[in-house]
């Protein structure tokens, strides 16, 4: 057994400990073999040479993120304290490439290695598929993608749809007119351009139709040309649907289709047309396939524990 001393330097104590020690916890969750015993600025450590190393190297990369961002959250620190920390600090939380400067001074980038990919996918491919489990930023940063687009010019408009599908529950009659009966299905992608476009010229946008929002059902019949095209929620898309918005694509246009395949609220004997797009156009040239998992959740820390329980009941089944 050896024993050192890490010193912190440049970072304030309580904003690698937490508050009640609690972001400390998961350090010492994650290196159960050592004995860690922090004291204001001083780290004690007990414990085999090779673990010390590693824990420090763990540390550092902590306060290298704190010195960048200026914050470090719970969910954070378990990103980077994971086995490929350091390379996701280095190709995602490390790059300058800011998407969008949002509303409020909200700088938008990738967070994660995945999320990064994602970004890189766009870049290269005119097609992408972006497939994971809830709040790993799929939607998010495909609108992030498309505004970018916009105001740098590679796109006259963005198009953004969705299956009007409910998740397991039938909300009968909607009182309004069609704009909104819709609006509930359509939500989410509101609430991403809310953050990222000021109010007034998102209405401005939207209104000379540079920004349109509508349900999968009427891209029927529509060629897009220079515009970026984001499916969101293809895993409730039947095939004929499918087929119908990705044979929709013009010239000069980016499409960006995502999808969560353990969420399908079709009827049963429905099959969803994204897995089957999925199985059909995976060796397809030209079009790329991102896949995120719950090491990306980027909501509450909970998002992630949910996630892997179900996927541990699933595999049990």
């Amino acid at each position: 057994m050896n024993e050192k001393t890490i010193t912190l330097d440049s970072i304030n104590p309580v904003d690698l400990y937490g508050v009640n020690d609690s972001k400390l916890e998961l350090v010492k969750k994650q290196f159960p073999k050592l004995k860690i015993i922090a004291r204001g600025g001083n780290i004690k450590v007990i414990g085999d040479d090779a673990d010390i190393h590693k824990l420090e190297e763990k540390i550092n990369l902590l306060i290298a993120h704190f010195n960048k961002f200026g914050s470090l959250t719970e969910n954070n620190m378990e990103r980077l304290l994971a086995a490929d920390g350091e390379k996701l600090m280095q190709t995602s939380e490390d790059s300058n490439d800011v998407l969008v400067f949002g509303n409020g001074g909200l700088t938008i980038k990738a967070r994660t290695l995945n999320q990064r990919k994602m970004v890189e996918a766009v870049d290269k491919t005119d097609m992408v598929f972006v497939i994971g489990p809830a709040g790993t930023g799929k939607t998010y940063t495909a609108v992030a993608l498309a505004v970018r687009a916009l105001k740098n010019k590679q796109v006259k408009k963005i198009i953004l749809t969705r299956p009007a599908v409910e998740a397991g529950e039938n909300l009968g009659f909607l009182p309004g007119d069609l704009k909104e009966k819709l609006d509930p299905y359509l939500q989410p992608l509101y609430d991403a351009l809310f953050d990222m476009i000021p109010s007034e010229k998102l209405e401005s946008f939207m209104e000379t139709k540079v920004i349109q929002i509508a349900p999968l059902a009427f891209m029927r019949g529509r060629t897009l040309d220079n515009a970026f095209v984001i499916l969101d929620e293809a895993q409730n898309a039947t095939a004929s649907q499918m087929k119908m918005f990705l044979t929709r694509m013009g010239k000069s246009a980016k499409f960006v289709i995502t999808g969560d395949v353990t969420q399908v609220d079709l009827p049963k004997h429905q099959p969803s047309g994204l897995i089957e797009s999925i199985r059909i156009l995976k060796d397809a040239e030209g079009i790329s396939f991102v896949y995120l998992n719950e090491q990306d959740v980027i909501r509450h820390k909970l998002v992630r524990t949910i996630i892997e329980a179900y996927n541990k009941a699933e595999k049990n089944k």
